[in-house]
């Protein structure tokens, strides 16, 4: 059965001389019958990519999808570091063989949660090896030399124990991929997972190249790859290049946006091009005995249903205008272009296939430098206007956003619309299943040939509607793992300065997530993490980490989700306020504040405790997250129990000490008209200026209220009304999230959230609505121009197991 796996593999888990090769790399262990190979360096951050990827997801329909996924889940227990090949192959019987590949640690195998989970040491051939049963799936493994190998087929593990020859080129082309990407792909010689990419039957991948490695980079509404190919002989098609420079592809400029899709081959010189396709074809000699091709760089097929048009980009149009002397008898005229009967049908086919097949042309006409021959004059009809017009491919916004990706020279490119890329993935499935690809209106691959190789880009892409000015455009709905568990925030990146997005799931699971949607890493803690999370540049370098705690951890994270000595560190009692950063005079001498109970601990981000400070313990249990104010040139750490207010200096000694004593809240404290302003449990403002002076002030706020300030702006939640500057906005009656205040482009906005109606709402510092909120959404916000244009993003919680960006137009 022919199956299109490469991408249902990725849903899953998601010259030539021989060489004699030491096993001391992960390629070394391949089985020499594996036609596809993946390769990613962090496996749990490709399989949450592939989740997410809205093409893959409509791929992973189809019945062969569930089949083999139950299979790879089989073996969620493998926790890898380092690089993971994931080794496919067809059987004889049609089935599929697959192996995994990592280096062997001390936790690879994390089997105390499978219950059914089986482990046996067998001898098999005078070979140990260990028998694994989940879940009714046998596999097979071993360790050798320190590499982990894994396999549904006992004979591929028995294999192994052999050192294998590798081809050359196939070394070649695995360290041409990269090591940043989602995942890296090569496809081996005759493959039978993939057949064909390409519109025309005559052309498949395994004729068309050797060799094919490639990084891959999946966001939710894009895969995007780029890499090599390379073919060694006449018998690849690719080489049919060889020699020639690729030229600037121009057939969009004349495709319709109507139509199916183009295919675009060029070159510099078509005598060389005409040698090379001779020589493919097996042909003694050149027959082709016309000056038309002389001043052509670039030759073009447009497809529109079951129709066909072939275009020639000339250099020298009179040239070609006298190439075609012997074929001036005009039969018709449209939009003052004349139409030209053409008597050589067979001509395009003859010198150019397999790229060209069609052979049923009679006529053309010729639309600025380009000249089209087909033979419907309804389709050089629509060519015509389209061009006029300036409604061809090249206009449209879905063919811009792919061109992007794409070079603008290239030896050979295909650019597909949505119902040409169902009909490549129907040659690659036998089965019967309807896969919805709306939206999927331009996906390309090009190949630009160099020397003995070509370089390969491709792009399969979801195209969105333009959004309207003053409109919130959902961007991006993530899947988790699981349910979300905390509320997902935005934190820079400090290599493209841009934001992306954290957040845990139930199973303490933290997330990196890029703002085009794709999951950079996971990583599992040790408990939930409390509150926000910070970022800090510990080296002073410019490189920033993730500073957080969860119940009984500090963590700090570098870039990649990886450990920063000498973190994590470890506490017996509980913490219980997230993790206070403070840097007093902005040069990065870091303290990190520690809340357990009614104790404050200060670490360096060596993880040492700073013995300068000497507060050691509040009257009671601490209500609120310790605060860092500045009030002229002097520093004020504060945070409260239920009946003190403690405002300290650096050291943890007393510097402000209230004059009156209350019964406060758990709301936090803020610096608001420079007063630490806070609430008490009736819901009353109590403010305390440097002196100790305390003042309150009623607002007739419930017992279940919430506060937050800037500065100069104080808002407070009760029940359904939302308090901004003293003006009040009743609100729907709900069950609302606390307020929160954002502070961008010298404009305040204040948001909130109805929990039970699910619904986000955002005002301005005058207590307006923004335009078309409220949206949907399930938590507190983060707001904040996350990108390079001048729009606001915010992310928020969708349904309980994937959390939305949204754009505001």
């Amino acid at each position: 059965m022919r199956l299109f796996y490469f991408p249902l593999l990725l849903v899953l888990f998601l010259g030539c001389t021989n060489l004699e090769t030491k096993r001391s790399t992960l390629l070394d262990f391949v089985p020499e019958q594996a036609e596809i190979i993946i390769k990613t360096s962090n496996i749990e951050a490709l399989k949450g990519s592939i989740h997410n990827s809205d093409f893959l997801q409509n791929i992973s329909k189809t019945k062969t999808y569930n089949a083999l996924q139950q299979k790879i889940e089989n073996l969620s227990f493998l926790n890898p570091e380092g690089d993971v090949l994931i080794c496919l192959s067809k059987q004889k019987n049609d089935s599929i063989d697959f192996a995994i590949i990592t280096r062997f640690t001390k936790n690879l195998l994390k089997t105390d949660s499978l219950p059914d989970y089986k482990e046996e040491s067998v001898t098999i051939k005078n070979t140990p090896i260990t028998k694994l049963m989940v879940k009714d799936q046998m596999f097979y493994s071993a360790v050798i030399d320190s590499v982990f190998f894994v396999s549904t087929s006992k004979e591929t593990v028995l294999n192994n124990f052999s050192s294998t020859k590798r081809d050359l080129d196939f070394i070649k082309v695995y360290h041409a991929t990269g090591e940043n990407s989602t995942c890296s792909v090569i496809l081996k010689p005759n493959q039978q997972f993939l057949e064909s990419v390409f519109i025309e039957d005559s052309l498949n991948l395994n004729t068309f190249t050797k060799y094919m490695a490639f990084d891959a980079e999946l966001s939710q509404d894009q895969i995007y790859f780029n890499g090599i190919t390379q073919a060694n002989d006449s018998t690849h098609i690719i080489n049919i290049f060889r020699n020639t420079v690729p030229q600037e592809n121009q057939i969009q400029h004349i495709t319709p946006s109507n139509s199916d899709g183009f295919v675009s081959f060029t070159f510099d010189n078509f005598k060389t091009l005409e040698q090379n396709l001779a020589t493919f074809n097996s042909k003694d000699s050149i027959t082709t005995a016309t000056a038309l091709f002389n001043d052509i760089t670039e030759v073009g097929v447009i497809y529109e249903d079951n129709n066909q048009a072939i275009v020639l980009n000339s250099t020298d149009v009179i040239a070609t205008q006298d190439a075609l002397l012997a074929e001036q008898n005009k039969i018709d005229t449209y939009r003052e272009i004349d139409f030209f009967e053409f008597d050589n049908s067979n001509l395009f086919s003859e010198t150019f296939a397999p790229l060209i097949n069609f052979n049923a042309i009679n006529m053309y006409c010729q639309i600025d430098h380009f000249f089209v021959f087909t033979n419907r004059k309804d389709l050089l009809q629509n060519i015509i206007a389209n061009f006029q017009n300036k409604t061809t491919l090249a206009e449209t916004q879905h063919f811009k956003t792919a061109k992007a990706k794409l070079s603008d020279a290239a030896s050979f490119l295909q650019v597909v619309n949505t119902s040409t890329l169902q009909n490549i993935l129907n040659k690659n499935i036998d089965e019967k299943q309807h896969i919805s690809l709306k939206g999927y209106n331009a996906s390309a691959i090009q190949f630009i040939y160099d020397h003995s190789f070509a370089h390969v880009n491709g792009v399969i892409g979801k195209n969105k509607s333009r959004a309207l000015v003053n409109s919130v455009t959902e961007q991006l709905n993530i899947k988790l793992d699981t349910d979300v568990l905390n509320t997902p925030q935005f934190v820079k990146n400090h290599i493209t300065m841009q934001k992306e997005i954290v957040v845990q799931d139930v199973n303490n699971q933290l997330y990196l997530i890029s703002n085009e949607g794709k999951i950079l890493w996971k990583k599992k803690l040790r408990g939930p993490v409390l509150g926000n999370i910070e970022q800090i540049d510990m080296y002073k370098n410019g490189r920033l980490q993730l500073a957080f705690a969860t119940p009984n951890r500090i963590y700090v994270l570098d870039r990649n989700g990886k450990d920063v000595s000498p973190f994590p560190l470890k506490f017996n009692d509980a913490i219980t306020q997230p993790l206070s950063v403070f840097d007093y005079d902005k040069k990065k001498k870091y303290r990190l504040l520690v809340t357990q109970g009614k104790h404050v601990l200060m670490y360096d981000v060596k993880g040492k405790v700073v013995k300068g400070f000497t507060f050691k313990s509040a009257d009671n249990t601490i209500l609120s997250q310790p605060q860092h104010f500045r009030i002229g040139s002097k520093d004020y750490i504060a945070f409260k129990t239920k009946n003190n207010l403690y405002i300290l200096n650096r050291v943890g000694k007393t510097r402000v000490k209230p004059k009156q004593s209350h019964t406060y809240s758990d709301q936090p404290i803020f610096l608001y008209n420079n007063t630490f302003t806070t609430t008490d449990s009736n819901g009353d403002i109590i403010a305390v200026d440097t002196k100790g002076n305390v003042s309150k002030r009623s607002l007739n706020l419930s017992d279940n209220h919430s506060l937050t300030t800037t500065s100069k702006t104080l808002v407070t939640q009760s029940e359904n009304k939302l308090t901004i500057k003293n003006k009040t906005t009743d609100l729907d009656f709900g069950g609302y999230s606390t307020p929160k205040i954002f502070y961008i482009n010298d404009k305040i906005y204040v948001t909130t959230t109805d929990l039970q109606a699910h619904k986000v709402y955002l005002f301005d510092s005058q207590s307006k609505i923004i335009a078309n909120f409220p949206v949907y959404g399930n938590s507190i916000i983060d707001l904040d121009n996350i990108d390079r244009d001048i729009n606001l993003e915010f992310v928020t919680k969708g349904e309980s197991n994937s959390i939305i960006l949204y754009q505001i137009n």
